[in-house]
C-alpha cells in the first residue's frame, strides 16, 4: 500500500507566517513611503514623491513575495488583501499616534473594530 505524502500543518502555519512578517515589513515601509513625509512639510514636493517612491520599491519587495508564498500554500486573494489591510491598519494607528502625534479617538477606533469584523468574515473558512 502506497502512502500518499500529506501537508505538513507546522509547515503551512510556518508558511503562512512568513506572509505575515512579510506584509508587516511590507507594510512598514508602505506606511513611510505614504506618510512619513507629512513630518517634512518644508520640504519640496517633487523631493518627497522620489524619496517616496523609492522607499515603496522596498515595499513591493516584500510585498510580492509575501502574496506569492500564500497564495501558494492555499489563501485566495481575498484573505491575503483583507489580512494585508488589518496590518496595515495596526502599522498605520501606531505610526499616526506615535510619529505624527495624532491622536486616536473613539470613532475611529469603532471604524476599526468594524473593519476587523469585516476581515473575520472574510479570512474565516466557512
Amino acid at each position: 500500500m502506497r502512502v500518499l505524502p500529506t501537508k505538513n500543518p507546522w509547515n503551512y502555519k510556518n508558511k503562512v507566517m512568513k506572509t505575515v512578517i512579510l506584509l508587516i515589513i511590507s507594510n512598514v515601509f508602505m506606511t513611510i513611503a505614504w506618510y512619513g513625509h507629512l513630518k517634512f512639510e518644508n520640504v519640496p514636493l517633487w523631493k518627497v514623491i522620489i524619496i517616496s517612491w523609492l522607499i515603496a520599491f522596498i515595499e513591493y519587495a516584500f510585498m510580492v513575495p509575501a502574496n506569492r508564498i500564500g497564495k501558494l500554500e492555499g489563501m485566495s486573494a481575498y484573505q491575503l488583501k483583507m489580512i494585508q489591510e488589518v496590518i496595515t491598519i495596526i502599522i498605520f494607528i501606531v505610526f499616526a499616534v506615535f510619529i505624527l502625534k495624532e491622536p486616536l479617538k473613539w470613532n475611529h477606533i469603532v471604524g476599526f473594530i468594524f473593519l476587523f469584523l469585516s476581515v473575520f468574515f472574510i479570512v474565516k473558512k466557512f
